[in-house]
């Protein structure tokens, strides 16, 4: 068994467009109290005492992250990101060195409001049982399966889906960092489809943890995410300072 890990990198996939949000800009350069979503997410996870480093995948003709406060931060490093999530999180991973940092976290840029003792049980989990694993937690409704996708906003029920053992997967998602860049280059060489990574770890035959996490890990995805996940931030008890570092942030404005 390997040795406990002590310090960790998380690579945020940034480089989509969010076209639900139905938004100017890509949803996480939307604002909450005047920091950008992306800010809200990434100095969440560096707030956190074991995570040392963010690597963020940005989109090659991406206008908006240069007006952040992230640029000039020494714990942030930039990729760029690709065509889809999995290939942005790929350009992430191959950046890492793997001696340095031998787990990685994946987190989506769209989830500020992860708690930090949440990523504090992952990271706990998955070393004592040096296994791979996601926050997630259980369904608590009654889950139906349509008849069909439809872009209309109603549509026919085909079945009820026992909700038992059925979970919501969400991130920070933590894995053996050389594993998970096999995983994901297989699958994708393999052209299967790649939702989360612990997609590309079940394809590879790899076990996964579910470690149940707070269900007010959202993923801002519509428009009334935006609400909900303003309130839940202002309700946390340890909210994050995204002025701590103003000199940096100061230095970038002029």
């Amino acid at each position: 068994m390997s040795s406990p890990c002590n310090q960790f990198v998380v690579v945020v996939p940034a480089a989509g467009v969010g076209k639900r949000m139905q938004a100017q800009c890509p949803k996480q350069y939307l604002t909450i109290e005047q920091h950008t979503i992306l800010e809200h997410t990434v100095f969440k996870l560096l707030s956190h005492p074991l995570i040392t480093h963010v690597v963020i995948a940005i989109s090659k003709g991406d206008e908006y992250f240069q007006d952040t406060a992230l640029p000039l931060h020494p714990n942030i490093s930039i990729v760029n990101g690709g065509a889809e999530r999995v290939d942005s999180v790929l350009a992430g991973l191959l950046s890492i060195n793997s001696q340095d940092f031998p787990w990685v976290m994946v987190h989506d840029a769209a989830r500020p409001c992860v708690d930090l003792d949440d990523i504090s049980a992952l990271i706990e989990q998955t070393q004592k049982n040096n296994c791979g694993g996601l926050l997630a937690y259980p369904v608590r409704d009654t889950m139906k399966k349509a008849q069909s996708v439809s872009a209309q906003a109603t549509s026919q029920v085909e079945k009820t889906i026992e909700r038992e053992n059925l979970w919501h997967a969400l991130t920070p998602q933590l894995y053996k960092t050389n594993e998970l860049i096999s995983a994901i280059t297989q699958a994708l060489k393999d052209k299967i489809t790649i939702t989360d990574e612990s997609s590309a770890i079940e394809y590879a035959g790899l076990h996964s943890l579910l470690v149940e996490g707070n269900g007010n890990n959202i993923k801002i995805t519509r428009p009334d995410d935006l609400m909900l996940a303003n309130f839940i931030l202002s309700q946390q008890t340890k909210p994050v300072d995204l002025s701590a570092d103003k000199t940096l942030i100061q230095l970038h404005k002029r």
